[in-house]
């Protein structure tokens, strides 16, 4: 996974490169479906991709939010993703003792934004040896991430990525300081924009996560532009309908255009 590391910071086509998939595993024939819609579109267009797929939801405004089909299930539905596709899979993980758990399936370990200073997950993270995507938290600057980073490296761990997924601004909305992209690369790792989380409406009284998806566009330009190294995409084939978060997921039928798009603003700026 480190040699993919160095792939996707210096990728010949000299795109950025994408995170993307469904916010939780809801079952086999949905993930496999929309894995081998997004692989066909990023080989034609030859962006270096990484399957993303929560096997489980911790962090639900509701108890009786959907949190997942169980853990090995979804894992193991991740590790045939990855097989039957040949890329990179990421998931998140809560707690110390599902590190372990979850690199026996995956290639990358993401730490959830509102968790992201919890030391010992992060060092857990860090001794499985794979890549450790630490999402910035919506109450630090970009700048108190380099902290996280050194955890890992002191962990012995130099496989770091950094993704930013906007900031709270007030109790109900989230704003993206696109300054904290170039700091947050200043540490030495590739960093990513989260174009869809960085878009939520949280805390809504109806217990349900608002969105803007109509501006997942918009905030992935400006990323580019400012020379992110890579993209996060939360996408689904019905978001109306999805088990989790599909108020700001990205139509999986608009990806290709998003994308394509996404390109030519890359080509102009490098």
């Amino acid at each position: 996974m480190l040699n993919y590391l160095d792939k996707i910071k210096n990728t010949e086509s000299g795109n950025f490169f994408l995170m993307a998939g469904p916010c939780a595993i809801e079952g086999e024939e949905m993930a496999l479906r929309i894995a081998e819609k997004i692989v066909s579109i990023t080989d034609k267009l030859k962006i270096p991709y990484i399957f993303k797929g929560s096997y489980r939801k911790a962090n639900r405004s509701k108890g009786s939010s959907f949190t997942g089909i169980g853990d090995e299930k979804a894992l193991k539905i991740l590790e045939k993703v990855g097989r039957e596709f040949n890329v990179p899979t990421v998931t998140d993980i809560h707690e110390s003792g599902e590190a372990a758990m979850a690199a026996a399936y995956v290639d990358v370990l993401q730490i959830p934004a509102f968790l992201c200073r919890q030391t010992d997950l992060l060092i857990a993270a860090a001794e499985t040896g794979k890549v450790v995507n630490v999402k910035k938290g919506q109450f630090l600057s970009a700048g108190s991430m380099k902290f996280a980073v050194e955890k890992i490296v002191e962990a012995g761990n130099n496989k770091v990525i950094l993704t930013d997924r906007g900031n709270t601004f007030g109790y109900q909305d989230l704003i993206v300081d696109y300054r904290g992209l170039p700091e947050m690369q200043s540490f030495g790792v590739p960093v990513v924009m989260d174009c869809t989380h960085s878009l939520q409406q949280p805390n809504q009284s109806s217990g349900v996560t608002g969105g803007k998806p109509e501006l997942i566009l918009t905030i992935a330009k400006a990323a580019i532009a400012v020379g992110a190294d890579g993209l996060f995409i939360e996408t689904h084939p019905d978001p109306a309908n999805a088990k989790s978060d599909g108020a700001n997921m990205l139509h999986l039928n608009l990806l290709e255009e998003t994308l394509a798009k996404l390109i030519r603003v890359r080509q102009a700026v490098i």
